[in-house]
């Protein structure tokens, strides 16, 4: 019967999270009065880098050892925000960094016109100068990538299963017109930048909080085609040829399943590589041709990619919603 009465004895008390009662051995250093050598002893060992945390351990961490680690990291972060955002898809824009709004190509030409008139003979500025006219020629690329970016903005809240976003490579030129585009009707859109001997600084369109730096290159593309529901490429150089092809290599080769891939501007697309020639040349199939079109305006890139989702049975939006309808686009987007 004793067994049922309740027991008289004291709950415990949970232990201090961090004091005692008793401090353990080792809470307090060895004094002076027993070995004279040992608090400078002690502090030798405190400021060895071994004794850091490896968290926090910098020189640890940038070591040759750690890359590995570096890299999860790297991939790890953005990957982190994007989820919290609940960012399921995304359109790249990519192109030259070079090509900028016409006000500021304008200027350029302007200025190195002036130096030449004082130094007509000045082969180094003669060469500028052609260079100069020649990205003020292609200055319609930023208003069709701005265009673009206002068309995709608008469209972000409408796409079936989740949220769509221009991701650019968060740089001047193309990628600040697309990020700018988006920002001009209030829509957020996510910049990637990369750490470089000179810096890179980020252009202001990005959205604050999806603006990210990347170390490794590798992470960077691995971010740019994890929720890329297109690829559009307007003129650009290596980086830019770089991004593309690697889209249309993973493509061919079916390591990603297939993307809508836009080149806007057929003429310079068709100067820099000849992909008809390379279907001749026997080193691409006519199917590899295949992997992407060429475009000439915002809206036409847009309805393209719209009718390429349609015709493979995912539409991006609601049938009759192009996001683009009723927003007529004009030949120039004010400031």
């Amino acid at each position: 019967m004793t067994d049922d009465l309740p027991s008289t004895r004291p709950s415990p008390k949970p232990a201090h999270r961090v004091d005692r009662v008793v401090v353990l051995p080792g809470g307090q250093p060895k004094g002076a009065e027993e070995d004279g050598r040992a608090p400078g002893a002690l502090r030798s060992i405190l400021q060895s880098p071994s004794y850091q945390e490896a968290d926090q351990d910098e020189g640890f961490l940038q070591s040759e050892a750690t890359r590995g680690i570096r890299l999860q990291l790297d991939f790890l972060k953005t990957e982190t925000l994007l989820r919290e955002h609940q960012i399921a898809h995304t359109i790249v824009v990519f192109g030259s960094t070079r090509i900028c709004e016409p006000q500021a190509a304008r200027r350029a030409v302007a200025s190195i016109a002036d130096a030449l008139a004082l130094n007509p003979d000045d082969g180094g500025l003669q060469r500028r100068l052609k260079t100069a006219r020649s990205l003020a020629a292609k200055t319609k690329y930023y208003r069709i990538a701005r265009e673009f970016g206002r068309i995709v903005g608008a469209a972000s809240e409408k796409t079936i299963g989740g949220r769509l976003m221009i991701m650019t490579g968060g740089g001047p030129g193309i990628m600040e017109a697309a990020n700018r585009g988006a920002h001009d009707v209030g829509a957020q859109s996510i910049g990637l930048n990369i750490t470089l001997s000179k810096e890179q600084a980020p252009n202001p369109y990005v959205t604050p909080e999806l603006c990210f730096r990347f170390h490794y290159f590798a992470m960077r593309k691995l971010h740019l085609l994890m929720r890329a529901r297109a690829l559009v490429a307007f003129p650009g150089g290596f980086g830019t040829m770089d991004e593309l092809f690697e889209v249309l290599s993973l493509a061919q080769t079916q390591k990603i399943a297939p993307v809508p891939v836009v080149l806007v501007g057929e003429s310079y697309w068709r100067g820099a590589f000849d992909p008809d020639f390379l279907v001749d040349e026997g080193v691409i199939d006519p199917e590899d041709r295949d992997l992407f079109w060429f475009s000439e305006s915002a809206e036409e890139a847009w309805q393209g990619i719209l009718r390429w989702y349609e015709t493979a049975g995912r539409p991006l939006l609601p049938i009759g919603d192009d996001a683009s309808r009723g927003r007529p686009i004009g030949q120039e987007v004010e400031s």
